[in-house]
């Protein structure tokens, strides 16, 4: 044991029996802490961990696959601190590379130590009320093996031939369903050409009166009826499908199905601020990115701001990555907790001598098993190859690729489904915006590409192509605090100081969510409509003279002030301008003010009330008759009231309307006026 800092950190490191080197010596100096090899920590050896378990401070122990037991003996010794687990042999150590794989192992481990707050959870209620809604005899023996479980009713469309069942179990129905909202515990359907089935039903099942517009509600919903998904597939909870020509697929459905009684939580996985939201002002649509991402049918528009339905949010964290706010941030983990992760491993894999590393993002669903069966039947990851484990690989935002660059990686890879279980446009979208500023500031070609497989050996060959490219000559090694926003703003100012050849504005795709904006000045009036529905004050009026004033590191690009503009004077221009934070307000434009001629208050713009004055003189009738009349334009408002009641301004250019009564309709109706027009 050799202790390396005083961090006070403990690790215990185990060779699985002397199937895999370890490099301690890299693992010292890319890790702080006391670090402990032993050849079998979970047998032979558990003695080891338990005399270190004891001491109840900080610990990562390097082995995944014992969790359990590691654990167990840990609360039977009374330790209060939880302690930390990383996987070094499937990623790292079981690999044709396993000897220079020291740096990748200290950096898993480093990653390991960097535990984030537990996301918030929500709670989802189910009684066991199923629908099956199927198309034949299939959904007939699905409520057949559920009706001593569940609480069903099966819906049948079309009305095929089917036998009646010899005893009334449960209710039997036809129809459409044409809506269904809700989630686990609370679905609402709308079902068009429903009929309840007749209990005279003799050779088939036969049906009374149908109507339109029967609605209905359940806990879960099991489609057999082989059509398209009634809601998106696989994203919504309690909501079961499977092809009704597939007994097996049925049964697997028929047996999750079951288990949905009782109290289950899931987290909250979006944290939401209304107050950041840039989705609307005024009535008018600024920002739709979320809304335009969302695969699961969580958001909603809710006047100013959107709504995020946390009981039907699948996780996918694509709205989080488009909003350019940070209204909306993804919760498991945090963005900021996110990219310390990051830091710990790049870090700890560059001290520990490291080269070129190569960050694969992936989930433990879908790319866990691969990487393992790379590791046992095939020759591992390579040993710059840094796999990074998160939720969701669509939950990765530009601010986490971003950092990655600044630390020192050489690319980035996302590892993906052949066949995603939902829309990843959004994580496309946010390669495409990466890319340019990658390019931008100096960094080679394809640092950033999706690997979309679920083949391990397509994996392998698609890493083993991968260039590896130098970082950059100047990584950083800044802490991130603060929200997603500030977390972008401060990764992006220390990438651009490590970049190789740095600039300082880079132009960005439409939809960027950073930029400049642009007025023609001779026809902006300076109504400042563009400062009232601007979210993020990027757009700011002056309190002493007629002026707009722009602030670039604070625009997002949500489109409201160009909505919003009567002019039409407005343009987005997507950039990043390196200097915005640095650069003071710039003035878009700026007029002399009008001073009230009676006390000198200024008050308005001097171009437009000579505009206003132009226009109305010797044409409206209320500024007729008297030169002086023109000048309760030129008042500021307090002076203006006096000098009408001065002057007696008629309220009205012509005498009022005639009154008419119901008797002079009914004349005119008949056709009867007098001479002088009116009726008689």
């Amino acid at each position: 044991m050799t202790v390396i800092s005083n961090s006070g950190r403990r690790l215990l490191i185990c060779s699985c029996e002397g199937t895999m080197p370890l490099d301690a010596d890299a693992i010292r100096r890319g890790c702080r802490g006391e670090v402990t090899a032993a050849t079998q920590l979970c047998g032979a050896e558990l003695g080891r961990f338990k005399a270190v378990a004891a001491e109840d401070g900080p610990l990562t122990v390097a082995c995944t696959q014992q969790t359990a037991l590691f654990s167990q003996v840990a609360a039977e010794n009374n330790r209060a601190n939880s302690i930390q687990f990383a996987n070094i042999r499937e990623t790292a150590g079981w690999s044709g590379d396993a000897d220079r794989a020291g740096p990748k192992m200290a950096a898993l481990l480093a990653a390991a130590a960097e535990v984030a707050a537990p996301a918030p959870m929500v709670q989802l209620e189910s009684s066991g009320v199923i629908l099956i809604y199927g198309r034949d005899e299939a959904a007939i023996e699905a409520g057949d093996l559920l009706r001593e479980h569940l609480d069903v009713t099966v819906l049948i469309a079309p009305p095929a031939a089917i036998a009646p069942p010899r005893r009334a179990d449960y209710p039997i129905a036809k129809g459409r369903i044409t809506s269904v909202k809700g989630h686990l515990g609370a679905f609402e359907l709308v079902v068009d050409d429903f009929a309840e089935a007749a209990p005279s039903s003799r050779r088939a099942l036969t049906f009374g009166s149908s109507r339109n517009n029967a609605r209905s509600t359940c806990d879960i919903v099991l489609d057999l009826s082989g059509g398209p998904a009634l809601v998106p597939a696989d994203l919504r909870d309690g909501y079961l499908r499977a092809d009704p020509g597939s007994p097996a697929a049925i049964l697997q459905a028929v047996l999750k199905a079951r288990d949905l009684v009782g109290t289950f939580e899931k987290p909250r996985y979006i944290t939401f601020d209304a107050g950041l939201c840039a989705h609307s002002r005024s009535k008018r649509t600024g920002c739709t990115r979320c809304l335009d991402s969302c695969p699961a049918g969580a958001i909603t528009p809710a006047g100013n701001h959107v709504a995020i339905d946390a009981d039907i949010c699948a996780g996918c964290g694509q709205c989080a990555t488009a909003c350019p706010t940070g209204a909306a941030s993804y919760a498991l983990p945090a963005e900021d907790a996110l990219v310390r992760k990051l830091r710990a491993m790049l870090l700890a894999y560059r001290q520990a001598g490291g080269e070129r590393a190569v960050v694969l993002v992936h989930d433990e669903s879908h790319g866990g098993p691969l990487i393992d069966a790379l590791s046992r039947f095939g020759d591992g990851l390579p040993a710059n190859v840094l796999p990074f484990a998160v939720n969701e690989v669509t939950q990765i935002g530009l601010e986490s690729i971003i950092a990655a660059f600044a630390y020192g990686v050489s690319a980035v890879r996302f590892l993906l489904r052949a066949k995603p279980r939902h829309d990843v446009s959004g994580l496309t979208r946010t390669v495409a915006l990466a890319d340019p500023i990658l390019a931008g500031l100096g960094f080679g070609p394809a640092r950033l590409s999706v690997i979309a497989t679920d083949d391990p050996d397509h994996l392998i060959e698609a890493l083993r192509t991968a260039p590896a490219d130098a970082p950059t000559p100047r990584p950083a090694s800044f802490r991130t605090v603060g929200g997603k926003r500030d977390v972008l703003r401060f990764a992006l100012a220390e990438l651009h100081h490590a970049a190789p050849a740095p600039v300082d504005v880079i132009p960005l795709p439409e939809g960027a969510p950073f930029g400049a904006v642009k007025i023609d000045a001779a026809g902006c009036t300076l109504c400042l409509s563009c400062v009232s529905v601007c979210p993020t004050s990027a757009l700011r009026d002056d309190p002493e003279r007629p002026a707009l004033r722009f602030v670039e590191d604070s625009c997002v690009q949500c489109g409201l002030c160009r909505a919003t503009c009567p002019e039409n004077v407005i343009t987005l221009v997507p950039q990043i301008d390196f200097r915005a934070s640095r650069a003071p307000t710039r003035v878009l434009k700026e007029e002399e003010p009008f001073c009230c001629i009676r006390c000198g208050k200024p008050f308005g713009v001097k171009s437009s009330i000579e505009r206003v004055v132009a226009k109305l003189e010797g044409q409206h009738w209320m500024y007729s008759g008297s030169a002086q009349r023109l000048d309760a334009i030129k008042m500021c408002g307090d002076c203006r009231v006096g000098f009408v009641a001065e002057q007696g301004f008629e309220s009205y250019g012509a005498s009022g309307p005639t009154v008419r009564t119901t008797d002079d309709y009914l004349r005119d109706r008949n056709g009867k006026r007098d001479p002088d027009g009116r009726s008689n």
